[in-house]
């Protein structure tokens, strides 16, 4: 049997989903963006108080930086409808900055705009609340652990789910996931360049365009390489996908044990402010960096590990996504719909357990993918040997197709086998990816540098959705979600009782994140 035929087991598998499971499939997209000046710079300004309070706000919030836009989408049945409302919060956002009379922007590549230097870049605040100042520590720590410039790349996270999946099934697609990975990085990755001040004075393998911009001639995602989210503090965790247990005893373990730099840092500076959260070698679950996540909406006070130990896997959270340049939201409809045939084929194969030489070899895809995936003849490694990438991925598209199918079938039209052809289309040639166009655009610039392509790009974006329809009854919604989240905030901080000094250990302590009881507390920190 070919390796592109479909196994047995999927096709059986599929056949045994319902159409209305099908449909059932639910999706919600969170993006990240940095405010930046028409100039290429980072915006320095504070989070526009006219977009609400970024602790409570649905739809509209920071992540690491007060200048690093995080907008946010409900969950939605519908590809369309999920795109939709991002397009909406989008242009929300930019009638906002535009009513102040900013000129910002929001920087379309996952790849930073110019920064000023490190400690100069702001840290995200939440207000004067036990949880958002916990919020705004956790940010400091990541600064002293990794560098505020790593925090600023920004991307795209994916959130699914289908009715009817068990925890176990969810980890089953975690592992077949983490195993084909290596596709969506090389199909979706949209960052092969970069300004050379990112890399001044770190080690790095890229090579020199010009004066002002760094690249790899081959490559599909430096967020997603080296350059990206990597630690060796991380190296040295050895996840297992295997079982939920697996999984929160290697979690737990990182939580609660003392990292030696970290301990080096210390919770607290000589003048008594907060470092960082903790000195365990991660704050909160949230800092472990991976591809993909479990995950399960929490309840109030409630840390993340213990709602997965307690209740299950409620959905994924995928997490590799670049910033496509050339897209108003940064996503396509026609990417998601990839996206959904592909982590059904992930959940309907059979998954067998992860073992530590194939952990390894996985993060050697993920480095060669990410730095040279467009390289003529690239291999892989799978099982000891080596694959060609262009096969490896024709196989699984052709794998994918009767999900493609049978999706088509429950929604009408061919848009989910369109999907499936691009992507063929693009492992036969790849200058028809994302990262090739952009290295092919930049080049055809005046100054065929990184940051005034993407600054023009920028320019264009805002003024598309700038220029989309936007009506009184819209903008009306979206002042009154402001207000709300204004008034949320304030009766948090108002609530608060607990001296933070007291809270902060107390929502850390080591036993919150087993099951015993559920506590009533104050809002998460989870990030």
């Amino acid at each position: 049997m070919s390796s592109s035929t479909p196994p047995a087991a999927l096709l059986e598998r599929l056949q045994a989903l319902a159409p209305d499971r099908l449909q059932g499939i639910r999706r919600g997209l969170e993006k990240e963006s940095l405010r930046a000046q028409p100039s290429g710079s980072l915006a320095l300004t504070p989070h526009p108080a006219a977009l609400g309070s970024a602790l409570t706000h649905p739809h509209i919030t920071t992540d690491f930086s007060e200048s690093q836009v995080e907008l946010i989408t409900g969950v939605h049945q519908g590809v369309q409808d999920c795109l939709d409302e991002l397009t909406e919060v989008h242009q929300f956002t930019y009638r906002t900055l535009q009513a102040q009379g900013d000129d910002e922007m929001l920087w379309v590549s996952s790849m930073p705009c110019g920064l000023p230097t490190d400690e100069t870049i702001p840290i995200g605040r939440y207000g004067s609340s036990n949880v958002g100042r916990a919020k705004s520590v956790y940010r400091m720590g990541l600064g002293h652990r990794y560098g505020r410039r790593m925090q600023t790349i920004s991307g795209i996270h994916y959130n699914w789910s289908l009715p009817g999946v068990s925890s176990e099934e969810y980890f089953g697609l975690i592992r077949n996931f983490r195993r084909h990975a290596f596709l969506l990085l090389y199909l979706f990755g949209a960052s092969p360049a970069v300004c050379s001040s990112f890399v001044a004075g770190r080690q790095h393998e890229l090579q020199q365009l010009n004066d002002r911009t760094m690249y790899m001639p081959y490559g599909t995602s430096l967020r997603m390489g080296r350059l990206g989210y990597q630690s060796d503090a991380q190296a040295s965790l050895a996840v297992s996908y295997n079982s939920l247990e697996g999984y929160g005893a290697s979690l737990q373990d990182a939580l609660t044990r003392p990292y030696p730099a970290y301990k080096a840092v210390g919770v607290r500076g000589t003048g008594g402010d907060y470092n960082q959260l903790a000195t365990s070698l991660l704050q909160i679950e949230n800092e472990f960096y991976g591809t993909i996540r479990p995950k399960r909406v929490i309840y109030p006070g409630e840390r993340p590990l213990h709602a997965l130990r307690e209740r299950g896997v409620e959905y994924v959270e995928v997490r590799l996504l670049d910033l496509d340049p050339f897209v108003p939201v940064g996503i396509t409809a026609q990417t998601m719909r990839f996206i959904d045939v592909f982590l059904l084929h992930c959940l309907l194969n059979d998954s067998p357990p992860d073992t530590p030489q194939e952990i390894t070899e996985l993060a050697h895809n993920q480095h060669r993918v990410a730095a040279r995936g467009r390289e003529p003849g690239l291999t892989l490694e799978r099982a000891g040997a080596e694959v060609p990438l262009a096969q490896w991925g024709s196989d699984l598209v052709a794998q994918c197709r009767p999900i493609a199918a049978a999706l088509d079938a429950v929604h009408g039209g061919t848009l989910y086998s369109d999907a499936l052809a691009s992507a063929d289309a693009a492992l036969a040639d790849p200058s028809l990816l994302s990262s090739a166009r952009v290295l092919a655009a930049m080049q055809e610039t005046a100054c065929g540098s990184f940051v005034p392509f993407i600054a023009a790009q920028s320019l264009k974006t805002r003024q598309h959705l700038l220029d989309l329809p936007f009506s009184a009854e819209q903008q009306a919604r979206f002042e009154a979600m402001t207000t709300a989240s204004v008034a949320a905030q304030k009766a948090i901080e108002a609530a608060d009782t607990m001296p933070f000094d007291v809270y902060l250990p107390e929502y850390l302590s080591p036993e919150r994140l087993v099951v015993k009881h559920r506590r009533a507390g104050a809002p998460s920190v989870a990030a």
